[in-house]
C-alpha cells in the first residue's frame, strides 16, 4: 500500500486496494459503492453482491476506518460537480471505471516493485487465502 503515496490521488488509491482485499469485492462491487452504503458513526458498509452473492453490511476494520475517512476528506475537492454519490471518483469527477482501477492497481504493483502485474481479482482471491488461513469457511 505504501506505493500508492507516490501516485496521484494516494488516499483514494490506497482506499481502493484496501477496501478490495478485506472485503473480497468483485470490480465491479468496489466501484458501485456509494456514501449512502457508508454508515461512519456505526463503522459499517453496506455491500450489493454481485453475481448470486449475499448482500449484508460489513464493519469497517479500524485501519480501514481511517484510511476511508482520510479519502472522504481529500474526496471534498472533487465533490463540487461530481456525477452522483459515487465512492470512488476520477479526476474529471466520473465514477471511476474498471479499466482506471486495473491500471491504477498495476501502477501501485510496478511502484512496489512486484514481480507480477496484479490485477483486482487478485486482491479478492487474497482475501479468499486470508480468510481459509483464519479457518473461515468462505463458500
Amino acid at each position: 500500500l505504501s506505493a500508492t503515496d507516490r501516485m496521484p490521488f494516494p488516499e483514494r488509491n490506497r482506499c481502493l486496494i484496501l477496501m478490495a482485499f478485506i472485503h473480497g469485492f468483485r470490480a465491479s462491487e468496489l466501484l458501485g459503492l456509494r456514501l449512502s452504503d457508508i454508515d461512519l458513526a456505526g463503522r459499517q458498509l453496506y455491500i450489493r453482491r454481485l453475481k448470486n452473492g449475499f448482500s449484508t453490511c460489513h464493519p469497517l476494520l479500524p485501519d480501514e476506518y481511517n484510511v476511508l475517512k482520510s479519502w472522504l476528506r481529500a474526496r471534498k475537492y472533487l465533490e463540487k460537480g461530481a456525477d452522483g454519490d459515487w465512492l470512488f471518483l476520477s479526476l474529471r469527477r466520473h465514477p471511476l471505471s474498471r479499466q482506471q482501477f486495473f491500471y491504477i492497481l498495476r501502477e501501485a504493483g510496478r511502484l512496489a516493485e512486484l514481480t507480477i502485474a496484479p490485477h483486482p481479482h487478485m486482491l479478492r482471491h487474497a482475501c479468499g487465502y486470508a480468510l481459509a488461513d483464519k479457518g473461515i469457511d468462505t463458500r
